[in-house]
């Protein structure tokens, strides 16, 4: 299989072959070949990961450390806090924290997690994971950023996998009852198997759940040993996505872009209260004014009336008038039993309750403004 451009092999993870015997659909995505679906369907798998546990192979994903020479939290932290807005430096041992990679315009050039570890051995050090389609950019971004005595270490000796639902913590703790003392955003070690693992309690489906960053020589037989209870189940890229709509989470390329500051997305959150006062991050000339006197526009969640779905790209209208905008991520809601969408507006029709038409094959179709997410995340807090 070979990407868009017809020539370019696709890589593959280190489960390709646990996919391919499962019947998986293959599909390209992000210049990997990856499962879009197994034997029962995305809506299927989709309501088992809300229901039990889904396991999800997130090993696409780029996944690297940051290292300070001087072993010291504090300057791993300085250096990276001048490219994101988050509040590194505060990070405690154990945690781990959402943030974004900004521009100097405050755009998003790629959201990821850091995660600081609770390992005196690792003091000084903090993990990184990025999307893979943007890897590269992200890590020759960071790279020709960094001060000196901070290291970038890109890392392929692990395969990432998720286990997401209600019943994930029990899974894992048949294996490790320590994982039950983990809450939402922690990282920590787990021993599976005879395999030490060091975790963490988060995800992209709005359900409790984990990510578990396999060693590559145990990631098939760990894969397996997980699949084999059956309250586990394998899960496709297409209930990935559905699941991470219904929650309200951006995917990069299409809710977020470079074009996007981390206010309009909804993202303010994210920006902890010394880096607002302060600064310091590119593009905070934007994005404090934005918090003060509020974006120009912002991403809202909606709901169209009917069952059609409105897909990215469909054009935002007020009620029979004019283009105010575009849909970002839209289909079917398996939770929700009907259709869901994101999309920005003009600040003025944020609201929920604002009354908007979809123009989806040539029709407008009505619809209105809700809050996000659309379902309730079920976090260990």
């Amino acid at each position: 299989m070979t990407a868009a451009d017809g020539k370019t092999p696709l890589l593959r993870t280190p489960l390709h072959d646990c996919h391919v015997a499962l019947g998986a659909r293959m599909v390209p995505f992000a210049g990997y070949e990856m499962p879009v679906q197994y034997a029962d369907g995305v809506l299927k798998e989709h309501l088992w990961t809300r229901d039990s546990a889904g396991l999800f192979d997130v090993a696409h994903m780029g996944i690297a450390y940051l290292r300070a020479s001087d072993k010291s939290h504090d300057t791993v932290a300085r250096a990276l806090e001048a490219l994101v807005p988050a509040d590194i430096l505060g990070l405690a041992p154990g945690r781990q924290r959402y943030t974004q990679l900004l521009n100097d315009k405050g755009g998003i050039i790629d959201d990821l997690m850091v995660a600081r570890s609770a390992d005196a051995a690792h003091e000084g050090w903090l993990y990184l994971v990025v999307n893979a389609a943007r890897k590269a950019v992200d890590f020759s971004h960071m790279k020709a950023s960094l001060p000196a005595g901070v290291e970038l270490m890109p890392s392929d000796q692990f395969a990432l996998v998720a286990l997401q639902g209600p019943k994930a913590e029990d899974v894992l703790a048949g294996f490790d009852a320590s994982v039950r003392n983990l809450s939402f955003m922690a990282t920590g070690k787990v021993l599976i198997d005879g395999v030490e693992i060091h975790l963490t309690r988060s995800g992209y489906t709005g359900e409790d759940g984990f990510e578990l960053p396999l060693p590559v020589a145990e990631a098939t037989r760990l894969w397996h040993l997980l699949i084999e209870d059956d309250r586990v189940r394998p899960i496709g890229l297409g209930a990935r996505d559905s699941l991470r709509l219904e929650a309200g989470l951006c995917l990069y390329g299409h809710d977020i872009d470079e074009t996007t500051s981390p206010v309009e997305a909804g993202l303010a959150w994210s920006i902890q209260k010394r880096r607002r006062a302060e600064g310091g991050f590119p593009g905070a000339d934007r994005i404090q004014q934005e918090l003060a006197e509020g974006p120009l526009r912002r991403r809202v969640g909606i709901r169209p009336e009917g069952r059609a779905p409105a897909r990215e790209g469909t054009s935002i209208h007020r009620p029979a008038g004019d283009a105010v905008g575009t849909v970002t991520s839209g289909g079917f809601g398996p939770s929700v039993a009907g259709p869901v969408a994101m999309g920005y507006v003009p600040s003025d029709l944020a609201t929920p309750g604002t009354r908007l038409d979809l123009i989806v094959r040539g029709k407008p179709m009505p619809a209105e403004v809700v809050k996000l997410p659309f379902i309730e995340p079920s976090y260990k807090r």
